[in-house]
């Protein structure tokens, strides 16, 4: 018997036997019965007012904080919970699934922002000060990574850039979507490398406060996840000390192999499985209620649906235990989520698995939209009221597929890379595909090819010129 308890009553979802609770320590199980309680009574409400009034949900990060969620694996001696990897996995899920999607997934971007600022904050007073405040203070963080011209590839800020001034750094930043845009008390960000000479894979990150940005919520409205407010982000010009750069100029590509992909693709994957959960939950309770008095049956005691949900209930099981294992891995990689590592700056042991994480975002976000659409049709024409909340599920489910990087570029790069080589990826496009380029001067005859050599010959000659000196008087 199900001892799950919802509002103080039995909870009409599934029971805990359909959950890995082996993975979890005992702290993390009481951890985790706290937060079903605060969903109940404080996440689960906001989040149908979010949806409805497109609600930033600060609230629920106050309840959050009042369980030492912000700081989830701050170090304890800063403190914070000191947690894991596989807790961060299990928070994330437990919001999404009982609480608020919206909240779950700025919270995922909160820990995002954690995770950059923890990575290089042993030497940095001022990270260290602002970790140490997030839960008192409910100090919101955020990451601002995308750019208006390149897209879902946000690895590749085109329109940003940061410059080197006299006190610390002058740092341009435009960012297409951002999380919790607006709203945050405090942003990572990633431009070009204040010294950048052309080379995109140059990157560095910096501390911005809210203060210092320009945001436009008023322009937030999605068919899902309509509390995020993820919307532009302008960082216009703004100079910061020399102290809010996060890590050493150019740490930038390090920090997303080691963490900002790992920790995204982690905590959004137990978002989307917690979805996928929550409408199971939901729906289930509904059709073991429902009757057909002309047939004598519950909408349960027919087969079709019994099917529906073991293949939703097994397929989400493969996702969750999926994302539980990479969680795993990634403790056994820090013994524990353990920050000390990273005082040498080489270590960078989340990132040569970069390709297992690509693997469990895409297929939680595949699933999550098959098992809300399943849910829906179980549910039958109840399922399209608001007032049963499938709907709503269903919604904030279809962002996993577009939110990047995209289901449909994660799949290309693990196919790629499985034929190709890793090598192939060339994320900054500077590599030559010499087939296709040979492939191409083949259908070309011989004047298209003169013609070609000499516009190529002129842009040589346009590039080796010699820099034209600046006069002493104007530098």
């Amino acid at each position: 018997m199900s001892t799950k308890t919802w509002n103080g009553l039995p909870f009409t979802g599934l029971s805990e036997d359909f959950d890995p609770q082996w993975l979890l320590t005992p702290e993390q199980q009481e951890l985790q019965a706290k937060l079903i309680e605060l969903c109940a009574a404080v996440l689960r409400p906001n989040a149908i007012a979010s949806d409805r009034g497109l609600i930033y949900p600060r609230a629920n990060f106050e309840a959050l904080a009042s369980l030492g969620l912000l700081s989830l694996f701050v170090p304890k001696e800063w403190g914070g919970l000191g947690e894991n990897h596989v807790c961060a996995a299990m928070v994330v899920e437990t919001i999404a699934r009982y609480g608020c999607p919206s909240t779950a997934m700025c919270y995922t971007m909160h820990l995002g922002a954690v995770a950059a600022a923890l990575f290089r904050a042993h030497e940095s007073p001022e990270l260290q000060n602002l970790l140490k405040r997030l839960d008192s203070e409910v100090l919101i963080g955020t990451l601002s990574y995308s750019d208006p011209e390149t897209g879902s590839h946000f690895w590749y800020p085109v329109s940003s850039k940061a410059t080197a001034t006299p006190d610390g750094w002058q740092v341009n930043k435009k960012a297409s979507w951002t999380t919790s845009a607006g709203f945050a008390d405090w942003y990572i960000v990633q431009t070009t490398s204040p010294h950048f000479d052309g080379d995109f894979s140059d990157l560095s990150c910096f501390l911005i406060y809210a203060a210092e940005v320009q945001a436009e919520p008023h322009k937030w409205d999605a068919l899902g996840l309509r509390g995020n407010q993820s919307g532009t982000l302008l960082v216009d010009g703004v100079t910061v000390p020399r102290d809010r750069m996060v890590g050493p100029e150019g740490d930038g590509t390090a920090s997303n192999d080691e963490i900002v992909d790992p920790f995204f693709l982690l905590c959004s994957s137990a978002c989307w499985n917690g979805i996928a959960l929550g409408a199971i939950d939901i729906a289930r309770g509904h059709v073991t209620r429902k009757k057909h008095v002309d047939v004598g049956m519950r909408v349960a005691d027919y087969p079709t649906i019994q099917d529906y949900f073991g293949e939703a209930i097994m397929d989400t099981s493969a996702c969750r235990m999926f994302t539980f294992s990479m969680g795993q891995l990634m403790d056994q990689l820090t013994n524990g989520c353990d920050w000390a590592i990273h005082a040498d700056v080489t270590a960078l042991p989340r990132a040569a698995y970069l390709h297992w994480y690509w693997q469990i975002k895409f297929e939680a976000a595949k699933n999550v939209a098959q098992v809300c659409d399943k849910m829906l049709h179980a549910c039958g024409g109840s399922g399209f009221k608001k007032d049963m909340e499938i709907e709503r599920y269903l919604r904030d489910g279809k962002a996993g597929w577009v939110m990047g990087p995209t289901n449909e570029v994660l799949r290309q790069f693990v196919g790629k890379s499985a034929l190709l080589g890793f090598d192939s990826l060339d994320y900054w496009n500077q590599s030559v595909n010499e087939r296709v380029l040979h492939n191409e001067l083949k259908k070309m005859d011989a004047d298209a090819k003169r013609k070609l050599a000499e516009a190529l010959l002129a842009d040589l000659e346009e590039a080796e010129k010699p820099a034209t000196p600046i006069p002493v008087g104007a530098a």
